[in-house]
C-alpha cells in the first residue's frame, strides 16, 4: 500500500492543483446551468443534484457472488437483507440513491431500502447508529423494480450526510434477483454483510455473512449549493484501489477528496471513482470498455463538470510485446483518447489527461525488449504535449519507468 500511494503521491498533488483551476473556470458554467427548484420543487434555488459516491457497475463473475445460501440456483438474495457502506466525498441535507440492475439477467425486485449512519460512523461495519434509520421510498412507495438494463434513482431524502462520512444502504430482496446475472462492484474494499429475513430496520446483524463487494447500489446524491461540482475519474486498478486498505478508504480518490476539502476554494468538489481492476478502454475485461462506458459513467453523472482519464496501462500490457501490436495499441489508444475528449467537450465538461504510471519490473507486463515501455512513454508524450486535453497531470517527461506498478487485480 505505501509504495502504490509514494507513486500515487505526486500525482494526487498536481490533481488537487488541477482541480482548483478546474473551480475557478468552470464556476460560471456550474451557475449557468444548475436548476432554479429541484423537480416538484426545492427548497433552495440554484441548487442541483451532485454525485457525491460511485461505484462502477459490472457483471457480477461467479467468484463474487454471494455465498451459499444467498446464491441458489436461478436466484440470488431471496428473501435476504443486504447491509453496505460507502464513503461520501460531498455532504449535503437531503440524499437520493442510484440502484443499477445494468446487467442483471432479470428485473430487479427491491422490496424495502433504509439509510443510516453507520455505528461508530465506520465503514464496513454490520450496525448502525440506534435512531438514525430512515426509509427510502420510489416515487412514495416502499419497494420498486428495477428492469433489466435500468437505474432507478429514489425519491429525495431529509438526512444530513457531512463530507467525508460514511453512509449505511440497507436492502431487502423478498423475493431476490430471479438470475444469477447481478449487477455488482467486486472491487469495493469495504465490507458488505447480508442475512436472511428483512432486517432493514435491525440495530445490528447479527450473524450476517461477510463479502468484499458491493451490489446493485451505483451512487449516491446531495442536493447540493450550485458552487458544488464533481470531478469524475476514469480509471482502472490503481483507482479502483488496488492495494488499499479494506475498510479504511485509503485509496488515491479518497486522499484527493481529503485534500480537497481542507482548501476552501475546492471543499465542494465531489470526485467520483468510476474505475475497476483490470479495465480498459479499448476492449471489454473486467467490466465494459472505457469508450463503452463513457455515457453512463460520465456524462449521465449529476453535476459532472471536469473528467480525469487515467487509464490505458491494462491496454497496452495485454496487447502481444511486438514492435507492431505495441503500434497499433498506441495508435487506437490516442485515437480513443481523442473521441472521450470530443464527446466529453460536447457537454461542456474538462478533461484531464494522466500520465499512465510505470510498470517496471511488473509481471507479465514488463517485457524484457521494453516494446511494452517505448508504448507507455509515447502514449504519455501525447498526453503532455498534444494540447488536446484541458490541463495534463503526473509527471514531467523525465519518468524514466523504473518504478514498479501493478497488475490489473481486485
Amino acid at each position: 500500500m505505501r509504495g502504490i500511494l509514494r507513486r500515487l503521491g505526486p500525482l494526487v498533488a498536481v490533481l488537487l492543483a488541477v482541480t482548483l483551476v478546474a473551480v475557478a473556470q468552470g464556476a460560471e458554467r456550474s451557475r449557468a446551468g444548475t436548476a432554479s427548484a429541484e423537480e416538484g420543487g426545492g427548497p433552495r434555488p440554484g441548487s442541483h443534484w451532485v454525485g457525491t459516491w460511485t461505484s462502477m457497475p459490472q457483471l457480477t463473475e461467479p467468484a463474487n457472488m454471494p455465498p451459499p445460501p444467498y446464491t441458489q440456483d436461478g436466484a440470488v438474495l431471496a428473501d435476504s437483507t443486504l447491509r453496505q457502506t460507502v464513503h461520501v466525498s460531498v455532504g449535503g441535507s437531503r440524499l437520493r440513491l442510484r440502484f443499477s440492475n445494468a446487467f442483471g439477467g432479470a428485473p430487479l425486485p427491491i422490496s424495502r431500502v433504509s439509510v443510516a449512519r453507520p455505528a461508530g460512523g465506520r465503514a464496513g461495519v454490520s450496525a448502525i447508529e440506534p435512531g438514525t434509520s430512515r426509509p427510502v421510498t420510489f416515487d412514495g412507495r416502499a419497494a420498486t423494480t428495477v428492469p433489466m438494463g435500468a437505474l432507478m434513482v429514489s425519491d429525495p431524502l431529509d438526512f444530513r450526510l457531512p463530507p467525508g462520512a460514511n453512509l449505511t444502504v440497507t436492502v431487502y430482496l423478498a423475493t431476490g434477483q430471479q438470475s444469477t446475472a447481478v449487477t455488482s462492484h467486486p472491487g469495493s474494499r469495504t465490507a458488505s454483510h447480508m442475512l436472511r429475513g428483512n432486517h432493514v430496520d435491525a440495530t445490528d446483524l447479527t450473524g450476517a455473512a461477510s463479502v468484499e463487494h458491493w451490489y446493485f447500489l451505483s451512487g449516491v446524491e446531495v442536493w447540493s449549493p450550485a458552487r458544488t461540482r464533481a470531478t469524475a475519474v476514469l480509471g482502472d486498478s490503481l483507482t479502483d484501489g488496488r492495494g488499499s486498505t479494506s475498510n479504511h478508504n485509503d485509496r488515491w480518490t479518497d486522499r484527493l477528496t481529503t485534500r480537497l476539502r481542507a482548501d476552501h476554494r475546492t471543499a465542494d468538489t465531489a470526485v467520483l471513482n468510476q474505475a475497476a481492476g483490470g479495465n480498459r478502454i479499448l476492449q471489454d475485461g473486467l467490466g465494459p470498455n472505457g469508450l463503452a462506458r463513457l455515457d453512463r459513467d460520465v456524462l449521465a453523472q449529476s453535476g459532472v463538470t471536469s473528467l480525469i482519464v487515467f487509464e490505458g496501462i491494462n491496454d497496452i500490457g495485454t496487447a502481444p510485446a511486438t514492435p507492431e501490436a505495441q503500434q497499433d495499441v498506441a495508435d487506437r489508444l490516442i485515437a480513443a483518447y481523442g473521441q472521450i475528449l470530443v464527446r466529453a467537450h460536447a457537454q461542456g465538461i474538462r478533461v484531464y489527461g494522466a500520465t499512465l504510471t510505470p510498470f517496471g519490473g511488473s509481471t507479465p507486463y514488463d517485457d524484457a525488449a521494453g516494446h511494452r515501455e517505448a508504448t507507455r512513454q509515447r502514449i504519455n508524450d501525447w498526453i503532455r504535449t498534444s494540447g488536446r486535453f484541458d490541463a495534463v497531470v503526473g509527471p514531467g517527461p523525465g519518468d524514466t519507468g523504473r518504478g514498479r506498478s501493478e497488475p490489473p487485480a481486485r
